[in-house]
């Protein structure tokens, strides 16, 4: 369904140092990284794409988070979920709601939420039973 998800950062190595940690702990590959660009992407597997990327805003304005925009990685157990949680926060994130079950969306949903440190907000998410 998507080639790739852009999000847009200020401070490009504070970023970097982050999602490096984040993907680490969600097993994603970095694909690239040009600090002189500056962008970096990671990409799924076995397929190459979609990609995750961030960097500056190609149009060169001063990036600002939006509200109400989200991007949602996918966890094969609950226990990532909760490693991404704690290496979230540890590396300069901020809670948006610690990991557990959110039944309103279905039975098994089992999720937790963040900001990056751009804030940025993301979730990381896994909907198969314990």
């Amino acid at each position: 369904m998507f080639s790739h998800i852009f999000v847009g950062v200020k401070d490009f190595d504070r970023a970097l140092n982050f999602y490096r940690a984040l993907m680490q702990v969600l097993e994603i590959s970095e694909r690239f990284c040009e600090r002189d660009r500056p962008w970096a992407g990671w990409q799924s597997n076995p397929d190459p794409r979609p990609l995750f990327l961030i960097g500056k805003p190609f149009d060169g304005l001063s990036h600002d988070a939006g509200n109400g925009q989200m991007t949602a990685f996918l966890a094969s157990r609950r226990d990532i979920v909760d490693k991404a949680y704690a290496v979230a926060l540890a590396n300069g994130g901020r809670s948006e709601g610690s990991p557990g079950l959110r039944p309103e969306y279905h039975q098994h949903y089992y999720g937790a939420y963040f900001r990056d440190t751009e804030g940025n907000k993301l979730c990381v998410a896994c909907h198969v039973p314990c």
